[in-house]
């Protein structure tokens, strides 16, 4: 058994400690703030985040709460009217082996904290912010803001995209500021007319914007997030936005999604980043994970999904492992991983560019390619990403469309 130390919190930094204590091992997280809690919004999962959570032993308890979604819309965001939509019952839970989800992120995170507090193999560390860490040939130690330090035969870095971990190893300065702006607000089901409570992920596309709504937090929400390229170059987190200023920033969508967008509340606002894909995420006995190594954009709605992915692959690789070995399956680890991450790191930046916000003659090309598809090619396109239960594949082409 090793003693692996982990910095960050969150969702991927606790799946990885669950998961190296079903190994056999002994984990303690770090986590910057002086509580272990999740904020946000809304979070999409597919199957393979599924497959991951029931490995770890808490895909029940993120179900309780989950809202099983019937398709994914595609709107034309001007218009009203629907291009294609992607059913996800039937063939599609079939084909793939679970449902597509949507939750509160608190209520992804409850059960991945829970389970780690019930473990004797896990130890939760608040206000641990690490700072630094140094290694000698059989240890490494994370150092703390406040003068801390923790020891163990790895250090996993799973501290979010502005990693400390990662700025001591790879040294490649910030994240890169995307230039587009959301907006974010959460509100009351009972808000909701209720010809407009559709059991969907919906997504209005419109000329450099795009509009996202569906039920979380085991229906009794309604989630909405519209996105604009605005050439935003600051990075901007959780900022309360005036809800004229959201109103006016979407004034070419159509009427049903405006009802929609009019309904938001206590909006705040993010400017979007992520880094460009990198080849290595070890430094002999550190390692980064999740939006440490490899943070993407929304729009693939799979940051969440390879955290938990790489967790499994993780733990799966460390079992039975002493610490004497660690650091040539850490190396097994960052190969098995970066061609899928990578690939879906480029990909999220492709449909937010290519997919949703075209206008003129490129949006109608888009609409005639998109409406062109059958349910089967449909299931086909996303047939890597969701159905994939190894977490390794991701290949090197490109996905066409």
């Amino acid at each position: 058994m090793a003693h692996i130390v982990i910095a960050g919190g969150g969702i991927g930094g606790l799946a990885t400690a669950l998961s190296l204590a079903r190994h056999g091992h002994r984990a303690t997280v770090l986590e910057r703030s002086d509580t272990f809690a999740e904020i946000g919004a809304g979070i999409q999962l597919g199957p393979n985040a599924f497959h991951a959570l029931d490995r770890l032993g808490v895909g029940d308890g993120v179900r309780e709460r989950a809202v099983f979604i019937d398709e994914l819309r595609f709107m034309d965001g001007t218009t009203d009217e629907m291009v294609t939509s992607m059913e996800l019952t039937g063939t599609y839970r079939e084909r793939f082996g679970n449902p597509y989800a949507v939750v509160h992120r608190g209520d992804l995170y409850q059960p991945l904290l829970a389970a780690c507090q019930a473990s004797d193999s896990v130890e939760l560390v608040a206000g641990a912010a690490v700072g630094r860490y140094e290694q000698s040939p059989d240890r490494i130690t994370a150092h703390t803001e406040d003068g801390r330090t923790f020891t163990g035969a790895v250090l996993v870095g799973a501290d979010g995209i502005r990693s400390t971990v990662r700025a001591q190893m790879l040294d490649d300065g910030g994240p890169r500021v995307s230039g587009h702006t959301i907006y974010r607000s959460v509100i009351p089901i009972d808000k909701v007319p209720e010809e407009l409570r559709w059991n969907t992920v919906t997504l209005w596309a419109g000329p450099k914007w795009h509009f996202v709504h569906y039920i979380i937090g085991g229906g009794e929400f309604l989630n909405l997030a519209a996105t604009r390229d605005d050439g935003a170059t600051e990075a901007v987190a959780g900022r309360p936005a005036e809800r004229s200023h959201v109103l006016g920033q979407f004034p070419d969508l159509g009427a049903t999604a405006r009802r929609l967008l009019e309904l938001g509340e206590g909006w705040r606002e993010w400017v979007l980043c992520d880094r460009d894909p990198v080849d290595a995420w070890t430094d002999r006995r550190a390692v980064l994970t999740g939006d440490a190594a490899h943070p993407m954009l929304q729009y693939a709605a799979q940051g969440a999904c390879q955290a938990l992915e790489d967790a499994v692959v993780l733990g799966d690789l460390l079992e039975g492992v002493r610490s004497d070995d660690v650091m040539q399956h850490l190396e097994k680890f960052n190969a098995a991983r970066r061609a899928r991450t990578n690939r879906t790191q480029l990909v999220a930046r492709r449909i937010g560019h290519e997919l949703y916000h075209p206008a003129g003659e490129e949006a109608l090309a888009r609409n005639s390619m998109l409406s062109a598809f059958s349910q089967e090619q449909l299931h086909d396109e996303v047939a890597w990403l969701h159905g994939d239960r190894e977490f390794t594949r991701g290949g090197v082409e490109e996905w066409e469309v």
